[in-house]
C-alpha cells in the first residue's frame, strides 16, 4: 500500500519532519510510516572488549563495570528511540493523519530506508540531524547519501513548517526538472497551489520553449502557473527569488552530477539546501 515515510532522529528538525509529513499525508490521503534508526554505535549487540584499553593491574571488577555501562547505554538508546516514536505518532495523529505506523530499526539509515521504500510515495527528512553544526549551516551527514540512493521523491523539511501556497520550481529543462513538472501536474499534493517556474542563466530559444511548455502543461491540469527567465548564477537567483517573493516550497532536481564532480566544482543542490529557509522537494 502506498504510504509516506518520515525519518526522525529526535533532533530539532523532528517535529518539523512530522508536520511536513502530516501536510503531505492529508493532501494525498496516505498513511505515514514514521521511522527512527538506531545506529550501531547507539546499541551494541555485545559487551565491548575493553581489555586492550586498560593498563596492567586493572581489576576484573572494573571490566565488568564498564561492560555494564555499555549495556545501560544500549537500554537507554532503545528507551529514547521508543519515546521519540511515541511523541511523533501522537503529533501526526493530532495533525489529522489517521494511520501512523511507528518503526524502530537498528542499522544504517540509508540501508534501512532502501528496505522500506518500495511502496513509498514520498520520503520526508530533516535538513540536519542531532550532530550537525547549526551555526555553520552544515547539512546532515546522511542527507546527500539518502537523496542519492533513493528512487523516491524527497521532501527536505525546513526548521519549522509553515502553510504552503506558493511553489517555486527551479527549471533547467533537464530530466529531473521535467519529471518534477509532470508530477506536479498530476499529483493532488499541489492542487490549488500557485506554481512559478524559474530558469536561471543564458537560455536558448529551445530553452524558452521548454519553459513555456512546462508552464502550459501545469495550466492544462488546472494549476495556477507563471514562468520567468532570469540571468545570473542559479544558487544566488533562486535563493533571492524564494525570499523576495515569499515562496513556501522550492522544487528542484537533485544531484545531477557525480560526487567527484561535485567535490571539484561544488553542488547546486547542496548549496540550495544550505541556504534555503523553506522546505525543498527533490527529484532525481
Amino acid at each position: 500500500m502506498a504510504h509516506l515515510i518520515a525519518a526522525i532522529d529526535g533532533s530539532a528538525y523532528s517535529e518539523s519532519v512530522c508536520d511536513h509529513a502530516a501536510w503531505a499525508a492529508r493532501r494525498l490521503s496516505y498513511p505515514v510510516t514514521v521511522m527512527h534508526v538506531l545506529g550501531r554505535r547507539d546499541v551494541a549487540s555485545a559487551p565491548a572488549d575493553l581489555s586492550g584499553s586498560i593498563g596492567l593491574g586493572a581489576r576484573s571488577e572494573l571490566l565488568e563495570e564498564l561492560a555494564e555501562l555499555d549495556a545501560q547505554k544500549s537500554r537507554l538508546a532503545l528507551k529514547r528511540g521508543r519515546a521519540i516514536l511515541d511523541d511523533a505518532k501522537a503529533r501526526l495523529e493530532a495533525a489529522g493523519v489517521t494511520t501512523v505506523d511507528a518503526r524502530l530499526r537498528h542499522g544504517e539509515l540509508v540501508e534501512t530506508l532502501s528496505a522500506l521504500e518500495a511502496d513509498a510515495e514520498l520520503l520526508v527528512i530533516g535538513k540536519r540531524g542531532e550532530a550537525a553544526d547549526f551555526t555553520r549551516d552544515h547539512l546532515g551527514s546522511n542527507l546527500e547519501r539518502v537523496v542519492r540512493s533513493t528512487a523516491r521523491i524527497v521532501l527536505v523539511a525546513s526548521r519549522s513548517c509553515q502553510p504552503i501556497a506558493r511553489v517555486l520550481i527551479a527549471f533547467d529543462g533537464g530530466p529531473s526538472a521535467l519529471k518534477a513538472v509532470n508530477h506536479l501536474a498530476t499529483s493532488p499534493l499541489f492542487a490549488g497551489l500557485h506554481c512559478h517556474l524559474l530558469t536561471v542563466g543564458t537560455a536558448s530559444e529551445s530553452d524558452r520553449r521548454d519553459l513555456e511548455g512546462a508552464a502550459a502543461l501545469l495550466r492544462e491540469q488546472g494549476l495556477s502557473a507563471s514562468h520567468d527567465l532570469v540571468p545570473g548564477q542559479p544558487e544566488q537567483v533562486i535563493g533571492e527569488t524564494a525570499e523576495r517573493d515569499q515562496f513556501d516550497l522550492l522544487v528542484m532536481g537533485a544531484y545531477g552530477h557525480s560526487r567527484i564532480r561535485n567535490l571539484i566544482i561544488g553542488s547546486t543542490t547542496s548549496e540550495m539546501l544550505r541556504k534555503s529557509r523553506i522546505p525543498v522537494l527533490l527529484f532525481r
